[in-house]
């Protein structure tokens, strides 16, 4: 298997998009499912990709899903603080998944930010079901921060994300 991770291409914004608003929704992992807010988020590459940077797995000219990465001081950031970059919205496709395409996106957020000078850290947030993403997360030497852990839904209760971070 020859995974590519690059940038993601103006013209794969709607195809990346879809990819993650299907893997949130297919997973159950949207509260609201397809009246949930977060939903047009997902499916909108275009204006994460001029506010951080856009990654996608492809594998022999097929896009197997994408991340977020958002460099240290980065306008996407939810949780990051000085010197730490931040990686959101990971998603595989459900037919490219078990091959490493999320790990090798997940790699490549890392090496981004040891790239980036003053990056200490990679912080991400994640749902309690995603348990596939939290292996690989443990695989790679993330580590639990649960005094981080947070609620992007106030008035909901019930909302919390768990958060990992990898000190570089």
């Amino acid at each position: 298997m020859d995974i590519v991770i690059r940038p993601v291409e103006a013209g794969e914004y709607a195809e990346l998009g879809e990819i993650t608003a299907r893997a949130y929704l297919d997973d159950g992992l949207l509260d609201f499912g397809e009246s949930d807010a977060y939903l047009g988020e997902l499916r909108d590459v275009a204006k994460r990709a001029v506010a951080a940077e856009v990654l996608v797995a492809e594998e022999r000219g097929r896009v197997l899903g994408g991340v977020t990465f958002v460099p240290c001081g980065g306008p996407m950031a939810d949780i990051a603080g000085a010197g730490e970059a931040e990686i959101r919205m990971l998603a595989v496709d459900r037919a490219g998944r078990g091959r490493g395409a999320g790990e090798a996106l997940v790699r490549a957020c890392v090496e981004r930010a040891r790239a980036q000078e003053g990056c200490v850290r990679v912080v991400l947030s994640t749902q309690r079901a995603m348990h596939s993403a939290h292996r690989i997360y443990e695989r790679l030497g993330f580590v639990r921060t649960p005094e981080r852990d947070w609620n992007p839904v106030p008035d909901l209760d019930d909302i919390t994300l768990l958060t990992y971070e990898l000190t570089l």
